[in-house]
């Protein structure tokens, strides 16, 4: 994949906008594409995305435009980059438009919103068995990303020479890429750690200190490696940039909308208002009810989540919720 080949980035909020602004700034011709005209109109004449990087220009050469239909038509790569409860619905539109030579990247992190399913199901299943798919994660706070701060991610792909030539667009001095084939690993991970997030928020927002925010960590990884490997992923994945790297920056610092959510229910905030309070699309909130389907489908017990799901959509306090969690009967680390 050559630097002549062009992207398209869909998906215009903060994340999408910062891997456009990598992409535009190794002069690959970039897109990126809104779904909002007005979004689009300002972008241009501001040369700023005001609602979420006000303070950071935007690259010269990086095109935003509300125009799907042409901006899929023009490009050789697609990389998606909207939330996931968009996700599938994006795809189903996209279909006409493609061609058997179009590639397939996303970076959503969260699973469908209706079935569950791993995104790279959803994509296969609406695009084509066939259809090559890469997915990029790892631990990256958008913002710091669009300041062209160090930053290291992971892009993996059944498909090796496909998930190579995926690194070779993003790799540069302040944005490392590694590969991996280990796509449901990279999704699971991406999910579950925003339910961890919120978990480690409600504790630190209750007024737990720093040895509950390590332990909720560390018993998260184990039961997210559980999971993951009753579901087809890899150990290693776990212990990497999207497994423990992701989950310690999402859960450790508050500019993780997903952290800061549950710190505001920790305080005894509504959901309702916590969710408003913050802002933007909390995607912990429906992965917690995801995440929580999956455990039961593959008959995996997975406390944590439990108790998340329990105070988001069960209407449990919680301080009841975390008494439980301390209630619960003794145990072997690794059983």
């Amino acid at each position: 994949m050559s630097a002549s080949k062009s992207i398209a980035v869909l998906g215009a909020g903060s994340w999408g906008t910062a891997l456009a602004m990598v992409l535009a700034k190794q002069d690959h011709p970039t897109t990126l594409w809104t779904w909002q005209e007005q979004h689009a109109r300002a972008m241009n004449v501001s040369r700023k995305n005001s609602a979420y990087l006000p303070d950071i220009e935007l690259p010269e050469n990086l095109v935003v435009t509300h125009d799907l239909q042409s901006t899929v038509e023009s490009c050789d790569t697609l990389l998606i980059v909207v939330p996931s409860h968009a996700f599938s619905e994006l795809v189903s539109t996209l279909s006409p438009w493609l061609t058997p030579s179009h590639r397939i990247m996303f970076a959503t992190k969260g699973l469908d919103k209706e079935s569950s399913e791993l995104l790279s199901v959803i994509l296969k299943e609406k695009l084509g068995q066939d259809r090559l798919v890469a997915m990029l994660s790892g631990p990256s706070f958008a913002k710091e990303v669009a300041q062209g701060l160090p930053t290291s991610v992971i892009i993996a792909s059944e498909s090796e020479p496909f998930a190579q030539e995926c690194q070779q667009l993003f790799h540069c001095k302040t944005f490392r890429t590694y590969i991996g084939d280990d796509i449901i690993g990279l999704q699971l991970c991406g999910a579950v750690k925003n339910v961890l997030a919120i978990a480690t928020g409600i504790a630190d927002g209750y007024g737990f200190g720093a040895n509950t925010e390590a332990a909720i960590i560390t018993r998260g990884m184990a039961q997210m490696r559980r999971l993951g490997l009753a579901m087809g992923a890899k150990a290693d994945t776990f212990m990497g940039l999207a497994g423990l790297g992701d989950l310690l920056l999402t859960c450790t610092n508050n500019q993780s909308r997903n952290r800061r959510f549950g710190l505001y229910l920790g305080q005894e905030m509504t959901v309702n208002d916590a969710i408003e309070k913050v802002e933007q699309v909390v995607e912990g909130y429906d992965n917690a009810r995801q995440v929580r389907q999956l455990a039961h489908t593959h008959q995996i017990e997975f406390p944590l989540v439990e108790a998340v799901y329990d105070v988001c959509f069960e209407g449990k306090k919680p301080q009841d919720a975390i008494s439980e969690l301390l209630s619960r009967p003794v145990a072997a680390e690794y059983p």
